[in-house]
């Protein structure tokens, strides 16, 4: 499998810069039994079967963006260098983070993000570092919601600053555990009356967690793509998303992740014979062509990068060439693209 076979053109016209309102107005490709038709998120509930289960991630993205000032001071006085800074994941101790300009720092040194925090630089690597707060807990999230940014991905990052409007789209209604830097971007489309309206319809819902990393935007840099690596998230299935998946499977009901995160993390959880279990840990699955599904009946997600680790997976979900067909056809009818794009229902 080469790297040029999930290759496409994207006009940049079709890169959406903010999201629908209301959310559930996107567009929605609904990609069913062979046929292709337009519909809408808002046409969900007749879409969905009584029974469905869809499974949610409940991760929260955090303003991981920060720009500080580090201070040195030489022969000639006090040095400043403006820093930019995207937090990455947890460390044993601080955040490993990216930081531009890296040259410009030190080990040791200290970056102010305005009055409320600030961080040291504990140690440089291979192209990021890791840095040690000096708030924790409640504190360093009081303060990190008053100087950070969203991190909006690179593609929107490129075209526009973010901005306040982005603390509340760059979220899912039900985001409750802090740590991704990146939103599941599928379930952005939901909001209040949706919900409502799936669970009159008799559509159920389970929670899990998967804390989306900024290598989710990382490109793939082999031609093999059998031989890319993944990067690493940390996630859990609780007992009680367990039991759900578990009775949805022997009801014979459908289970249907919403986004290709919350689609990872199950398969990462499920045994060989699509049992699902408990999990908490980090997963590093790699889903392409080839793959067998164990719990996963169809997907909700966006519309992805060319080239991409997200657009090999639902390759494998639905056929390379049904998705080139799926694809060519949201290009041809101007679907919006990407993280605040217009949305897709694949049922194999």
């Amino acid at each position: 499998m080469k790297l040029s076979d999930f290759d496409f053109d994207l006009p940049e016209a079709l890169i959406a810069t903010r999201p629908a309102r209301p959310r559930s107005s996107a567009r929605l490709l609904l990609a069913e039994g062979g046929g292709i038709a337009d519909r809408r998120v808002s046409d969900l509930p007749d879409i969905l079967r009584p029974g469905d289960l869809l499974v949610l991630n409940d991760t929260r993205v955090i303003p991981a963006r920060l720009t500080g000032t580090r201070t040195r001071q030489t022969a000639q006085g006090a040095a400043v260098a403006k820093i930019e800074v995207t937090l990455l994941e947890p460390a044993a101790e601080g955040w490993t983070a990216l930081a531009k300009p890296l040259r410009k720092l030190r080990a040791g040194e200290v970056i102010r993000f305005g009055t409320r925090l600030s961080a040291e630089v504990a140690e440089i690597g291979d192209g990021g570092l890791r840095l040690v707060f000096d708030a924790a807990g409640e504190a360093f999230d009081t303060a990190l919601a008053e100087v950070g940014a969203m991190p909006l991905p690179p593609y929107i990052a490129s075209l526009r600053a973010p901005d306040a409007r982005d603390r509340e789209d760059y979220q899912t209604v039900w985001a409750n555990r802090a740590g991704a830097v990146a939103a599941p971007t599928a379930s952005l489309h939901f909001d209040a009356p949706l919900l409502a309206a799936l669970a009159a319809r008799g559509v159920a819902f389970t929670h899990v967690t998967l804390h989306v990393g900024a290598g989710t935007f990382l490109p793939v840099k082999v031609e093999d793509v059998t031989t890319h690596r993944m990067h690493a998230e940390w996630g859990e299935v609780s007992p009680e998303a367990a039991y759900a998946i578990n009775l949805a499977r022997a009801e014979g009901r459908r289970v249907i992740p919403v986004g290709t995160t919350a689609l990872r993390l199950i398969e990462s959880a499920a045994t060989p014979d699509g049992e699902m279990r408990p999990f908490e840990g980090t997963t590093e699955i790699f889903i392409y062509p080839g793959h067998h599904f164990r719990v996963t009946d169809g997907l909700m997600t966006n519309f992805h990068l060319p080239k991409s680790t997200l657009l090999m997976l639902v390759s494998a979900l639905m056929g390379a060439e049904k998705i080139k067909e799926i694809y060519a056809h949201a290009v041809t009818e101007r679907y919006r693209f990407f993280s605040y794009g217009d949305a897709s229902l694949l049922l194999p």
